[in-house]
């Protein structure tokens, strides 16, 4: 038999390989593999299939060495070194070998789109996917589609240009991606009604595949965990939290989906049980999280962590992480001002916070209004207005917005500053008066607010010049021409005089107007008393004259008690109640017993205590014996027991 072995021909040895290989035994077609290179070192057939059996056995490191030091074969195995790259998570070393391996094949082109997805450049990817469905009509046309869906919903993520091809929905996995496709584009009920329809679809081709419930509910989490994400983007916190928490107690093996249900969960804690957010946070930081996450899904975790640190107080590890987020993820700098501020301020340095805001916001233009405006409510935090309202004076073109002017305008007049308001109002007049921006329902908003508190201030010119906006952006508000016309009434009566010709006539503005609720005086004390003494008027069943008088009534003499005598002195107990006077006398209460009485008007058993024969001289008196005046001596009550002894005839 050993010699048999050895003098074994390739193609027995082939036939073997063949046969390990369709009963998916590949340890032992990787032993027969050797075997062929050991005995024939030129069969490059051999080494093709000892990678293969090294891939499916997942000894990808192993495979990788072989295809170095196999220079003696002029084959190209670029496909297997590329897809072992890939799959030891180096995609862009293999992404690297597929585009030096020349022209691509079907193989090199569909290893290179999951390639590129990997790396998250999703718009070469779906360049390479629409090439490929083009190309090829097979069996695999649904799991191009596929992928060529959950392309299309991450460029609807970042928020592409591109015009994006609308997709079937044939299977619950074109579902799901058609609505994160919706997600993205913020179309959150839509993309609710898909998730809940790709749920249904996955649940009834499982069960028709004849797969394990556990397996069904596994496969089920992930649309699940990503509905609970829409319906936390829509306020529905309650019923997110409760189909999150579902999902991690099942346990899935999706370390992925754990990660991105606990940081999910976390954020809905916000400040509130920090406990279990360090909790769930350190299970959405575990390890081999890197390849399985999104960069932008790995960003926003460590971002929360950072800030989960600053919440908890730790001050120096929360600056520690962001230093290292920083690095990792330079685009969430700017994002990381705040959490240090925050940490800062937690730590009772509020000044040192609104500083840093206010130095960091030079340096991101793009949010400087965002930073200067947290550093300002840092201040006020302090109690430091000034501070607060240098920093919106200094804000450049911000500081005409209508909520900054707004702000400034209330600060300088919480100091008693009312100059400093009043050339807040000026200067944004005439800002807007050159630059011609904003919308006119915040243009009319700022001119109103302008024109009222300058006619307050006295100062009617730079009234009349809001004013006279507000007219050309509604000619026809008559009150806006009639408090224009007050305006220059006090400094170009000429002015107002033209201007006075404009307003409508008297009579056109009295038609409306009620004159007998007028002239009556109830009108100064408010509109509910006018609205009273009106209908009091309107309900008179009076045809006559309304402004005739009143009948007057007759007063009618006080009534005089019975005796009294006039020119007597009053009684000076009259006012006192009746049980406080000298000759009240009190009604007996029939529920209190009287006392019986004894001979002599004592009390019954008062005799022996008056009784001084019957007394214990003084000094053999018990010290530690104490008697109540009131109550009854024991030898009495033992005389009277042998009285009544003796009266039953015992004795």
């Amino acid at each position: 038999m050993a010699g048999a072995n050895k003098n074994a021909s390739p193609s027995s040895l082939y036939a073997d390989l063949n046969r390990h290989g369709a009963n998916g035994d590949y340890e032992r077609a990787l032993k027969v593999c050797n075997r062929l290179l050991h005995e024939f070192p030129d069969e490059e057939k051999a080494f093709h299939c000892k990678l293969v059996c090294f891939i499916q056995t997942s000894k990808f490191q192993e495979a990788l060495q072989a295809i170095n030091k196999s220079s003696k074969f002029s084959g190209n195995f670029s496909f297997e070194k590329a897809y072992c790259q890939y799959r030891l998570n180096l995609p862009k070393d293999s992404l690297d070998t597929i585009n030096a391996a020349g022209p691509l094949d079907q193989k090199l082109k569909e290893l290179k789109a999951q390639v590129l997805y990997r790396l998250e450049d999703f718009e070469t990817c779906f360049d390479v996917y629409r090439d490929i469905i083009k190309s090829n009509a097979d069996d695999y046309e649904d799991e191009r589609e596929t992928n060529l869906a959950a392309v299309v919903a991450n460029l609807s993520i970042e928020g592409s240009k591109r015009d994006l091809p609308t997709l079937r929905e044939s299977s619950y996995e074109l579902v799901y991606n058609a609505a994160c496709r919706l997600l993205g584009t913020g179309q959150l009920q839509e993309a609710e009604k898909k998730l809940k329809q790709s749920e249904k679809m996955c649940r009834e081709s499982l069960v028709e595949d004849g797969v394990a419930e556990e397996d069904i509910e596994d496969e089920i989490s992930i649309v699940n965990v990503q509905l609970a994400f829409c319906l936390q983007q829509m306020g529905r916190e309650k019923e997110a939290q409760v189909i999150y928490n579902k999902a991690l107690k099942q346990k899935p093996d999706d370390i992925a989906l754990v990660a991105i249900a606990s940081n999910n969960l976390a954020t809905l804690n916000r400040e509130g049980n920090l406990f279990d957010s360090k909790k769930r946070l350190k299970s959405a930081t575990a390890d081999g999280l890197e390849h399985k996450l999104t960069h932008r899904q790995r960003k926003a975790i460590a971002i929360n962590q950072s800030l989960l640190a600053a919440l908890t107080g730790q001050s120096e590890q929360c600056a520690s992480l962001c230093d290292k987020v920083a690095k990792q993820y330079p685009s969430s700098r700017e994002e990381l001002v705040l959490i240090r501020a925050t940490a800062l301020a937690r730590d009772g340095k509020v000044g040192d916070a609104g500083k840093l805001l206010q130095n960091e916001s030079k340096q991101y233009p793009k949010r400087k209004l965002e930073l200067q405006l947290a550093a300002v409510q840092m201040h006020l935090a302090e109690g430091d207005r000034k501070t607060a309202c240098d920093v919106l004076k200094n804000m450049g073109d911000s500081t005409f917005c209508p909520g900054v002017v707004s702000a400034l305008v209330t600060l300088y007049l919480a100091n008693n500053d009312r100059a400093s308001a009043s050339s807040v109002l000026k200067d944004a007049v005439e800002w807007y008066r050159k630059n011609k921006t904003g919308s006119q329902s915040n243009l009319s908003m700022l001119w109103r607010q302008a024109a009222d508190f300058h006619l307050r201030g006295g100062e009617p010119q730079v009234a009349a010049r809001s004013l006279e906006e507000l007219l050309k952006i509604n000619p026809s508000d008559m009150k806006t021409l009639a408090q224009l016309v007050i305006a220059y009434a006090q400094f170009d009566p000429k002015k107002a005089q033209e201007l006075s010709k404009k307003l409508p006539p008297v009579g056109e503005l009295s038609q409306s107007t009620d004159i007998d609720a007028l002239e009556t005086s109830s009108w100064i004390m408010g509109t509910k008393v006018m609205k009273k003494v009106t209908t009091k008027v309107e309900a008179s069943p009076m045809t006559g004259d309304l402004t005739s008088k009143k009948k007057k009534r007759r007063k009618r003499p006080g009534k005089l008690p019975k005796n009294y005598i006039a020119g007597a002195t009053p009684d000076p107990e009259r006012w006192l109640p009746r049980y406080e006077r000298s000759g009240y006398k009190k009604k007996k209460d029939r529920r209190v017993k009287e006392q019986l009485k004894g001979s002599q008007g004592t009390a019954y058993g008062a005799s022996e205590q008056f009784d001084m024969s019957g007394r214990v001289p003084a000094a053999k008196a018990s010290p530690q014996t104490h008697a109540s005046p009131d109550a009854v001596p024991r030898g009495y009550q033992k005389k009277q027991q042998q009285k009544k002894k003796k009266g039953k005839g015992k004795w």
